[in-house]
């Protein structure tokens, strides 16, 4: 895991899809996404939706995104983390969301059409969690930890190495209106050497 990651300030992404508020309170960003809005392409639920809020960078081929976050958000599907974007076809988000009661970290990652995986987190509620995204080559590499606690995998995704893609932190709103996410922290740096940690 590289250590040589720097703060992003919030001012360096642009919006895609801007948010119905945003507010920055001390080093943190509070962002309210609109009611309804979501990330999603056809699979199982037949819709696309596309109105999901993202303040997005560039994203390079070795180089790697986090952010970190409160989990204090509870209704059906809300949820905030990273993006990857190439465009509205192609992109990956990960993060936590609340599904079926509880939340759960994972992934959604399209290519013209979604797919979705999650594990519960239910110890993560009410903690900061961050979200890593490593690209090198052909792979984005997604992991995810509570507090200090370490990293646990959640995600191997296929990206191809001359996208141009931008990532950045993300959230929605699928089920309601009035969340209010508390960013607590954006950094980029070089990508992680190494898929699996060394002995």
């Amino acid at each position: 895991m590289s250590l040589d990651s720097h703060p992003v300030d919030w001012s360096a992404g642009t919006w895609l899809n801007p948010p119905a508020r945003t507010e920055e309170s001390g080093d943190g960003l509070l962002v309210e996404p609109r009611g309804g809005s979501d990330f999603w392409r056809r699979t199982s639920y037949g819709f696309v939706h596309d109105d999901g809020s993202a303040l997005l960078a560039p994203f390079p081929v070795d180089s790697a995104v986090e952010v970190s976050f409160r989990l204090d958000y509870g209704a059906q599907f809300d949820q905030a983390g990273v993006l990857v974007r190439v465009d509205d076809r192609r992109w990956t988000k990960a993060g936590v969301e609340v599904s079926d009661g509880q939340p759960q970290v994972g992934a959604v990652v399209t290519d013209e059409v979604s797919d979705w995986s999650v594990a519960p987190v239910p110890e993560w509620s009410g903690r900061e969690v961050t979200v890593r995204v490593s690209r090198v080559g052909d792979a984005l590499t997604v992991r995810a930890r509570v507090d200090g606690e370490p990293w646990r995998l959640v995600r191997l995704a296929p990206l191809d190495p001359t996208a141009e893609a931008s990532a950045g932190p993300y959230c929605c709103s699928p089920s309601r209106g009035g969340l209010v996410v508390r960013f607590t922290g954006w950094r980029r740096g070089p990508a992680d050497a190494a898929l699996h940690p060394e002995d």
